[in-house]
């Protein structure tokens, strides 16, 4: 194939290229010097969730080990007080 061509993802030599979502090398959170996600931030909360109301990986939200547990258990627990609905509108 000619190098100018797209070839959806694949490169010359057979391996699949997968695109990085993370923009920064740090989490969002760590950044900010946050220590546990709050529960009653629902613009930050809402932000973490597909419209279908699935959480985003820690891949794709750029989120650490330990952030992305607390963003789990926040949105759970917006969920249960009915801060934010547990299927996308």
């Amino acid at each position: 194939m000619r190098p100018d061509s797209s070839n959806h993802g694949e490169a010359g030599d057979g391996k699949k290229r997968y695109r990085k979502f993370r923009k920064d090398n740090r989490c969002r959170f760590c950044r900010e010097k946050v220590g546990q996600v709050d529960y009653k931030d629902i613009n930050v909360l809402i932000k973490l969730c597909t419209t279908q109301g699935k959480l985003f990986s820690r891949k794709r939200s750029g989120n650490c080990a330990r952030h992305q547990r607390s963003v789990k258990h926040a949105i759970k627990r917006a969920r249960f007080l009915a801060l934010i609905p547990y299927i996308g509108s």
